[in-house]
């Protein structure tokens, strides 16, 4: 005699009564769908981008994120840029991401920016990621979903340079209210430039303007401005593509060398914060 089941049938009978619709053992069952996750409590979502490495992308953004949490905004940072994350380190966070199986929890730097990155996850900082551009891309909105960011009034998204399947992640499944493109002040960057607008403008994401990095050295003996990759193209750049000049950032070692110690938080930028007063104003802050 056959052992009866709970579900009030035997798996030979099983599909062969109205009952059977639901049993665990029938094949043709609907599975259950997982509810999906809120969408986090993030107000605003500002990336950073540039259309090609080098620019000091990273810097732009963890220097954007700081000056907003100045002005009293409860901010985070999301550091998309997988395979060369570089937001922790500025930051100074060495401790890990912690989860309790339904959520990760990001860390908080002293002054409660909350920071997530694949270097939070990672037993070593210095492990390589090789990882397939879907897998990385599966990563970044897996931050943006599986995140218990709490309530935020604005996070800046460190994108990784291009145009590739990351950014397209971001801007297809992360509500972002518009992108700063960052750049420097060579020719060649002036086409990348172009691309990195283009690309947002194909997917309907404001660009709020153009931050030019390392635009000029000042000297330190007389404090005259030194071009050293040539003239600046920028406020023709952002003529011709109707964008406002966010920032021209100079090389500034003292920034560089507070970044490489973790103490980001403590430099002093006037440029970045008119640049994030300006961009707070866009996105309606």
């Amino acid at each position: 005699m056959s052992e009866e089941l709970n579900q009030g049938c035997a798996p030979s009978e099983c599909g062969t009564k109205p009952a059977c619709a639901g049993c665990s053992h029938n094949k043709n069952a609907a599975p259950e769908e997982e509810a999906p996750k809120p969408q986090p409590k993030v107000r605003k979502v500002i990336g950073v981008v540039s259309g090609k490495g080098g620019v000091g992308k990273s810097l732009v953004a963890g220097e954007l994120a700081v000056m907003l949490s100045r002005m009293g905004y409860r901010v985070g940072v999301l550091d998309a840029d997988i395979t060369g994350p570089s937001i922790p380190k500025m930051f100074g966070i060495t401790e890990k991401a912690m989860g309790d199986g339904e959520y990760i929890y990001p860390a908080e730097t002293d002054t409660g920016v909350k920071v997530m990155s694949i270097n939070l996850l990672l037993e070593n900082d210095d492990s390589p990621v090789i990882w397939r551009g879907p897998v990385i891309a599966g990563a970044v909105k897996q931050f943006w979903e599986e995140v218990f960011w709490g309530e935020l009034d604005v996070m800046v998204i460190d994108m990784p340079p291009g145009t590739g399947d990351v950014p397209l992640t971001v801007f297809q499944s992360i509500p972002l209210s518009g992108v700063v493109v960052v750049s420097t002040p060579q020719d060649l960057v002036g086409m990348i430039v172009r691309k990195a607008v283009n690309m947002a403008g194909m997917m309907n994401i404001p660009v709020l303007g153009l931050v030019e990095n390392m635009a000029y050295a000042l000297c330190p003996d007389c404090g005259k401005k030194i071009e050293l990759f040539g003239k600046s193209r920028i406020a023709e750049e952002a003529a011709q593509l109707g964008l406002p000049v966010l920032a021209q950032l100079p090389f500034d070692p003292t920034a560089a060398a507070l970044c490489d110690a973790g103490l980001i938080e403590t430099v002093d930028n006037p440029l970045m914060a008119d640049a994030a007063a300006a961009v707070a104003g866009q996105v309606q802050l």
